[in-house]
């Protein structure tokens, strides 16, 4: 380019300059006129980012309330399960303490508890053996368990007070040991164990009722000895017996101290046996088989879980459920699936993100329709099923609740029913 060029267009340049300047002069409303605009464009932007959604608070931080030794601790964490939260506070913990709920819980919502029990000296008597240890254990099974001693499902494990008599302070478990019996059953020899004090007692313990031809030897009066055969006979029968194990049955009991849907197992669970007796007869077209009798060899231990109830739902998720119009005694209900299904709360985040994008933005080409990914508070596949619900659905927490609320009533009739499915199943 040559300097005379360079100089015309120099001169082109500083002219519409000085016209510009000259413009504002004679136009001194422009400049504060097109802020005004800018403000309004950002203003409408921000509005249409945040359009019914009322106060909520998208993070990745929790708040979290640890109960112990009588006091509560409020903390605001970005751990993400129990056990990596108390590993990072000074809480004194030790072995013998029991957390709960247990250490590999995720931390996903807001206002979760945590409790922590601390150990007390316990007395484990066993026989003539006195074991005395530390312990935060509720069931008498565990402790005597974490006493190291063997518990068969026909032992019996309680709590009781010890005595000065005794010389044992405080709490003591006392281990009553089942009696072992061999027992015959039509011919089939069986090992079993019994509380029972006589034969009968046996016989209903282990729910034989004798039918007419059958009997039992030695007399039901007889007392139970280690180690003694009891015979069930069946005079001139064929039979055939069948051991099956008998599934470890589950009791819940709920616990306000933990958060809904928080769990722990507070006594370990142990299968049963039990032995099938057929009578085998025959039919004119072969022989076929008769139940006669389903007899416990050892009893099924229940596994013992805790399940928490305690509700707590911060003011700014219930805020959205409001005004998405859904019920306050479904709040509760909402807030585990969506803490489980957007533990960020974050109505613009898609499946697989661990942050909250301050924008939305489609993840890939064909996201929205696509049955692969999630998206939003509730994580909705494909994403544009929430359209229906506002033109605001990718951006809105409200309108996506208004979607979550639909779905859930629809495919499961009400929201604790959604929440038992999602907290049993892990999705709903």
């Amino acid at each position: 380019m040559t300097k005379l060029k360079k100089s015309k267009i120099r001169r082109q340049y500083l002219s519409l300059q000085g016209d510009s300047k000259a413009h504002i002069r004679r136009r001194p409303w422009t400049l504060p006129l097109a802020g005004a605009l800018l403000g309004a464009v950002l203003v409408v932007g921000i509005v249409a980012t945040q359009q019914n959604n009322p106060n909520l608070r998208p993070s990745d931080s929790h708040v979290v309330f640890i109960h112990s030794d009588g006091s509560t601790q409020t903390v605001s964490s970005k751990s993400s399960t129990v056990g990596e939260l108390v590993s990072k506070l000074d809480l004194g913990v030790s072995d013998q303490d029991v957390i709960e709920p247990a250490p590999e819980t995720p931390i996903v919502e807001d206002n979760f508890r945590i409790n922590i029990y601390r150990a007390r000296p316990v007395t484990v008597v066993d026989g003539n053996t006195k074991t005395v240890m530390l312990t935060a254990q509720k069931s008498a099974r565990m402790v005597a368990e974490q006493a190291g001693l063997q518990i068969g499902a026909e032992d019996v494990a309680r709590f009781t007070q010890g005595s000065v008599a005794e010389n044992i302070i405080g709490e003591k478990v006392v281990v009553s040991r089942a009696t072992p019996i061999l027992l015959n059953l039509y011919g089939a020899q069986l090992q079993t164990y019994t509380q029972a004090k006589t034969v009968g007692g046996l016989l209903a313990e282990k729910n034989i009722n004798l039918a007419d031809g059958e009997s039992v030897n030695p007399a039901k009066d007889t007392p139970i000895s280690a180690n003694m055969q009891v015979f069930v006979l069946r005079k001139g029968a064929q039979v055939e017996v069948i051991e099956e194990v008998i599934p470890i049955p589950i009791q819940v009991v709920s616990d306000p101290t933990l958060s809904l849907g928080a769990s722990a197992v507070r006594q370990n669970g142990v299968a049963g046996k039990k032995a099938v007796t057929y009578l085998i007869v025959d039919s004119g077209s072969g022989p076929k088989k008769q139940l006669v009798h389903e007899v416990i060899i050892s009893a099924a231990v229940p596994q013992i879980v805790a399940r928490g109830s305690a509700i707590n739902v911060a003011s700014d998720k219930s805020a959205v459920m409001n005004a998405a119009g859904i019920a306050a005694s479904d709040h509760g209900y909402v807030n585990y699936i969506i803490s489980h299904e957007n533990a960020l709360w974050c109505p613009t985040r898609w499946q697989g993100q661990n942050h909250c994008p301050a924008t939305y933005a489609e993840k890939f080409p064909g996201a929205e329709s696509s049955t692969s990914v999630g998206y939003g508070l509730g994580q909705a596949t494909p994403a544009i099923k929430m359209a229906p619900f506002g033109a605001d659905w990718r951006v809105s927490a409200v309108t996506q609740l208004k979607w979550a609320d639909s779905y859930a009533t629809t495919r499961y009739g009400t929201w604790a029913a959604a929440y038992s499915h999602k907290r049993d199943t892990g999705w709903w």
